[in-house]
């Protein structure tokens, strides 16, 4: 079994900045890419970033030029930086790995974690 942690989350005002993090662990062979959806109330879940094991990235539009996205692939985590936050970027932000366990190392599965809360006050 993979577990995602998410951690940072809160209550900024708008135009702060906060940074979003997640640790995978667990039985893993290996983790292909990761990436950060968000929900907010009333609404479909979205896809907010995501980045290959090489580093390649993809924005949802509404975030271009204000998020980043890394990782550490050493350390199995993802980050989310966020800069410009508006109100509209409220939501419940979900980590998301495509991983391997070491028993199937063949075989890919979605993970995800628990959520953490970004509340943007404006």
């Amino acid at each position: 079994q993979v577990q995602l942690v998410e951690s940072g989350g809160g209550l900024v005002q708008s135009g702060g900045s906060l940074r979003l993090s997640c640790a995978a662990s667990g039985s893993i062979f290996k983790i292909d890419a990761m990436a950060w959806y968000r929900q907010a109330p009333g609404k479909q879940r979205e896809l907010v970033a995501d980045i290959t094991r090489g580093g390649s990235t993809n924005y949802a539009d509404s975030v271009k030029g204000r998020f980043t996205i890394s990782r550490d692939n050493v350390k199995n985590t993802v980050y989310l930086q966020m800069n410009r936050l508006k109100p509209e970027d409220t939501a419940v932000y979900y980590c998301n790995a495509e991983a391997a366990l070491t028993f199937s190392p063949g075989t890919y599965s979605s993970w995800w974690g628990q959520g953490t809360q970004v509340t943007v006050s404006s």
